[in-house]
C-alpha cells in the first residue's frame, strides 16, 4: 500500500525536533565534506535561521521573565523560600564560572571559522562599566536596540514590582486586577512566543543543514575536532561542578553528610534526567528521591523542586560559558574579564524565566551571543550536537535541585534521617518513572 505525503509528513513530525536537527547536522556536514566549496551556496538558508533567532530574543526575554517574576512573588518567599532562591542563584553563578574556566583551558572552537559572520567589534568594557550598563537609562530604547542585559534587568525589576502589588493590594482592588492582567498578558505572550519558537526550530532543520554544509564546505575535516572539544569541555565542567560544588562544598562541607550517600540517593533522578533530557519530566522521580531516599520534609521539596525545574539551570548556564568561548574562538577573539562577567550576568538573570521555553539552552545562548556581539551562526552549529550536550546539562540541573533541597532542609531541621540514605539502614532502590502517577 502506497504511503501518502501526509503519512510521510506525520512520520517526520513524530520524530522529536532535536533529533531531526541532529540528523540535519550530520547530513549537512557530510554534504559540506563531500561537495566542498559549492556547498557554501546554501548559506542564505542558514542566514535566514540566524535572523529568525534574532527576531525572537527580546520578546522571549520580556514575556518569560515576567512569568518567572510572578512565580517569585513575596508571598512565596519566606525563610525557606529565600534560602532556596539564593542558593539556586549562587550555584548557577558558580556553574558559569566553572564553565568559563574549563573552556578557557581547553579552548573549544579554535581552528573553526564561521563563513562571512558579522561580529560587532568594540572596545572591551571593564567590569565596573559592565555592571553599570546592566541598569538601562531608557528601558524601551534598550529593548529597541536589542540590548539583552539591560532588558533582562528591567523586566525582572518590573515583574517583581507587579508581584509585590499583587500581595500588597486587596484582591478586588483595581491595582491588583491590573497587575494580574499584565501577568495574564505576559503568559499569553509567552505561549505565543513558544509557538513561534516551535516554528523557528522546525525551520532550524533546514537552517542547521545549510550552516553545517557551509562550514564544512569551507573548513573540511578540520571542523570535526572543535565540536569534540566542545562536548569534552562541557563534560569536564559538569563533572567538576557536581564533584566540587554539590558533593564537596554542599554535602560534605555545609551539610556534613557523605557525598557517596548523596549520589546513592539521587542516582535515580540523575539517570532519568540523563535519559529523557527534561528537568520537568524528571520531577516525579526527583521528588520521590527527596522524600523516600533523603527524608526531606514535603514543605521544603514541594516548593524547591518544582521551582528548581523552572529557574535552577546550573548545567544550562554553564553551557553558556563554554559556548561563548567556543564562539569567540571561532572568530579569533579572546573574551576579556569584563566580557566574561557579562556572560555570567546574562546567563544568571536569564535563568529566572527561560527554562520554560522549548530549546531553552539554545535560546539562552542566543541572548548571550547577542549581548557579546558574537555571531549567532554558532547557535545553529551547536544545535546539531545539542542532544548530547542537553543530557549533560539536564543531569546537572536535576542534581543541583536535590543538592540545594537537602541543604535547605538540613539547615531548617526538615530532614528525617531514619530509614534513608543518611542512616545505616539501606533504602530500597526506586525505579525511575514509577512515581509518575
Amino acid at each position: 500500500m502506497a504511503i501518502t505525503l501526509r503519512q510521510l509528513y506525520d512520520r517526520y513530525r513524530s520524530v522529536p525536533i532535536i533529533y531531526r536537527i541532529g540528523v540535519a547536522f550530520v547530513l549537512g556536514s557530510l554534504v559540506g565534506l563531500t561537495v566542498g566549496e559549492p556547498a557554501t551556496r546554501l548559506e542564505p538558508l542558514g542566514d535566514l535561521f540566524v535572523r529568525l533567532l534574532q527576531m525572537i530574543v527580546i520578546p522571549i526575554i520580556v514575556f518569560t521573565l515576567l512569568m518567572g517574576a510572578r512565580r517569585l512573588s513575596p508571598s512565596n518567599l519566606g525563610k525557606i523560600g529565600g534560602q532556596v532562591v539564593a542558593l539556586y542563584l549562587v550555584t548557577t553563578a558558580i556553574a558559569i564560572g566553572i564553565g568559563l574556566f574549563v573552556a578557557n583551558l581547553i579552548n573549544p572552537g579554535t581552528g573553526l571559522e564561521v563563513a562571512d559572520a558579522t561580529v560587532e567589534t568594540k572596545e572591551a568594557p571593564d567590569i565596573v562599566e559592565v555592571f553599570m550598563n546592566i541598569v538601562p537609562t531608557n528601558p524601551v530604547g534598550a529593548m529597541a536596540a536589542g540590548d539583552v542585559l539591560p532588558t533582562i534587568f528591567f523586566t525582572i525589576v518590573f515583574g517583581l514590582a507587579l508581584a509585590y502589588l499583587q500581595d500588597e493590594y486587596d484582591v478586588n482592588s483595581a491595582v491588583h486586577e491590573g497587575a494580574e492582567t499584565v501577568f495574564e498578558l505576559a503568559e499569553t505572550g509567552a505561549e505565543a512566543m513558544f509557538k513561534i519558537v516551535w516554528g523557528v526550530m522546525e525551520y532550524g532543520v533546514i537552517g542547521v543543514f545549510a550552516l553545517m554544509a557551509t562550514t564544512f564546505g569551507n573548513a573540511g575535516v578540520d571542523a570535526i575536532a572543535p565540536f569534540a572539544k566542545l562536548i569534552g569541555a562541557l563534560a569536564i565542567a559538569v563533572g567538576l561542578h557536581i564533584g566540587v560544588t554539590y558533593l564537596l562544598i554542599i554535602q560534605w562541607g555545609l551539610l556534613r553528610e557523605s557525598p557517596l550517600d548523596f549520589l546513592r540517593g539521587s542516582k535515580e533522578a540523575m539517570v532519568t534526567a540523563l535519559s529523557i533530557r527534561s528537568s520537568s519530566g524528571t520531577l516525579p522521580v526527583t521528588m520521590n528521591d527527596a522524600d523516600e531516599n533523603f527524608g526531606v520534609d514535603e514543605e521544603v521539596y514541594s516548593f524547591s523542586l518544582p521551582l528548581g525545574a523552572t529557574i535552577n539551570m546550573d548545567g544550562t548556564a554553564m553551557y553558556q560559558g563554554v559556548a561563548a568561548v567556543f564562539a569567540a574562538n571561532m572568530v579569533g577573539q579572546t573574551l576579556t574579564i569584563g566580557e566574561q562577567f557579562t556572560v555570567v550576568a546574562t546567563a544568571l538573570l536569564a535563568s529566572v524565566g527561560t527554562a520554560g521555553v522549548p530549546g531553552s539552552g539554545l535560546i539562552m545562548l542566543t541572548m548571550v551571543l547577542t549581548q557579546l556581539g558574537l555571531p549567532l551562526e554558532v547557535v545553529g552549529m551547536v544545535a546539531g550536537v545539542d542532544p548530547i550536550l542537553d543530557r549533560l546539562r539536564t543531569m546537572n540541573n536535576v542534581t543541583g535541585d536535590l543538592a540545594v533541597t537537602t541543604l535547605v532542609a538540613g539547615w531548617n531541621d526538615k530532614i528525617d534521617r531514619t530509614a534513608t540514605v543518611w542512616s545505616e539502614t539501606d533504602v530500597p532502590d526506586s525505579t525511575p518513572g514509577t512515581t509518575d502517577d
